[in-house]
């Protein structure tokens, strides 16, 4: 009896440690302003919010390391709100794993095997960029730009706005409802298909690349320079802003939409 006892406590004691443990925040987003998600193991999950305000829940769990040791850091800045998972700083490492907004986020992970999941709600007008490293990436519904990145894991984007999405391991797969971007997108995989349906409207350079699959458009291209079943460069309508479409193992899909 008494030996069962002891076992039932490690059980409760194992699972307190591997339980969720739950981050929230809501506030207000100026239109125009971004809201910024970063993840490293664990999928980011957005849709578009039903009020005004912004909502980030993280969920934490794993089963070696402790939860309480990843911390959910959010900064503010004048380009909006950035929320990321902040692992403990490795021994040996170069950097200090810290929360800044834009491209200057570093965090590595090392051993620790926390996952933290992101469910968050945009509001209508507000920018998301979401990241992750392991783990899904999924941005449906929204009503403004869209950003979305992960490694291991594939990308979901449909918005009213522009987008743009990158893998590495995974599918790419976005709706845009604008195609007035200024000068560039990008939407890139390695081991992965990329399907990008755009407006039936669209007037852009086009550089559609890979190595184990075919390119299909919609769109009649008006070809330049050389090309095959694997590789395009050419025109869409009158041109100007450049489109780059690239994998290595995967078929792309431009498609106009319905």
């Amino acid at each position: 009896m008494r030996s069962l006892l002891i076992a039932a406590l490690l059980s409760a004691t194992t699972a307190a440690l591997g339980a969720a443990q739950d981050f929230n925040w809501h506030g207000r987003i100026a239109q125009g302003k971004r809201l910024e998600v970063k993840g490293v193991n664990g999928d980011v999950r957005a849709v578009l919010s039903s009020g005004a305000e912004a909502v980030v829940n993280a969920a934490k769990h794993s089963r070696r390391s402790d939860p309480d040791d990843v911390e959910i850091k959010v900064v503010e800045s004048d380009e909006g709100i950035t929320i990321c998972a902040v692992y403990p700083t490795p021994p040996r490492a170069r950097r200090e794993n810290s929360c800044e907004p834009g491209d200057r986020w570093h965090s590595s992970t090392e051993d620790n095997d926390v996952v933290v999941d992101f469910e968050v709600q945009v509001p209508a007008g507000v920018v998301f960029n979401g990241q992750t490293v392991n783990g899904e990436m999924s941005a449906e519904g929204l009503k403004a730009d869209v950003k979305a990145s992960t490694v291991n894991g594939s990308v979901r984007v449909t918005t009213t706005g522009l987008a743009e999405a990158s893998t590495v391991n995974g599918s790419v797969y976005v709706e845009m409802g604008r195609a007035d971007w200024s000068d560039e997108l990008e939407f890139t995989t390695v081991n992965g298909k990329i399907t990008l349906i755009m407006p039936d409207k669209l007037d852009t350079e086009v550089r559609a690349s890979t190595v184990n699959g075919e390119i299909e458009s919609d769109y009649p291209l008006m070809i330049s320079g050389k090309f095959g079943p694997r590789r395009v460069r050419g025109t869409i309508g009158a041109g100007g802003r450049t489109l780059n479409l690239s994998t290595v193992n995967g078929e792309i899909r431009l498609r106009k939409a319905t």
